[in-house]
């Protein structure tokens, strides 16, 4: 399975119409937990996340995979804001560059916040290989490739892998609410 997800991972995909579910014209909120991973050569990292987002605002708890609480990252128009456990908040303009800091690996959070949801960000080109439900199977995009599992009937993802040279985050939904 592993080596059939790497192997979609690098197949070329041509530019596709969308079938199936449209993709949003504009940023919809979710209220999402699970479990990420990311991986880059032997760096790792994983941590629990409870992600609730909206148009302009985001707030993302990652805790170890034990439970404890390792960041809070926030955004909204000012910007971005890490708060973690005894220390000073920090501010960013974005809050991959503060993800970057608690998991010290590179996440495209703002982009991972549309991926999530199977559907390209917009503003930049992509690809897009459908399922025969019309779901997202395989999204490229900014030199991203993301590879989609569903549960049976789902129409949301549950597992999501997105890869980028010597570099591979895997999100693992638990719950959408």
């Amino acid at each position: 399975m592993v080596l059939a997800l790497a192997l979609a991972a690098c197949a070329t995909v041509p530019p596709t119409a969308p079938t199936g579910a449209p993709e949003p014209a504009v940023d919809a909120p979710f209220d999402v937990s699970g479990r990420l991973s990311a991986k880059r050569g032997s760096e790792g990292a994983a941590a629990n996340f409870d992600w609730m987002h909206e148009p302009g605002r985001d707030a993302i708890a990652l805790a170890t995979p034990m439970g404890t609480t390792l960041a809070r990252l926030e955004r909204d128009a000012s910007g971005a804001t890490l708060n973690r456990p005894d220390r000073p908040p920090e501010r960013a303009a974005d809050v991959s560059t503060l993800a970057d800091r608690v998991l010290a690996l590179p996440l495209p959070v703002e982009s991972l916040a549309w991926w999530i949801r199977g559907v390209p960000h917009p503003g930049s080109a992509h690809a897009i290989e459908r399922d025969d439900a019309g779901r997202a199977r395989v999204l490229r995009q900014d030199g991203w490739a993301i590879v989609y599992s569903y549960a049976d009937g789902a129409t949301r993802p549950r597992v999501v892998i997105a890869s980028y040279p010597e570099l591979e985050v895997r999100v693992v939904v638990d719950e959408w609410r």
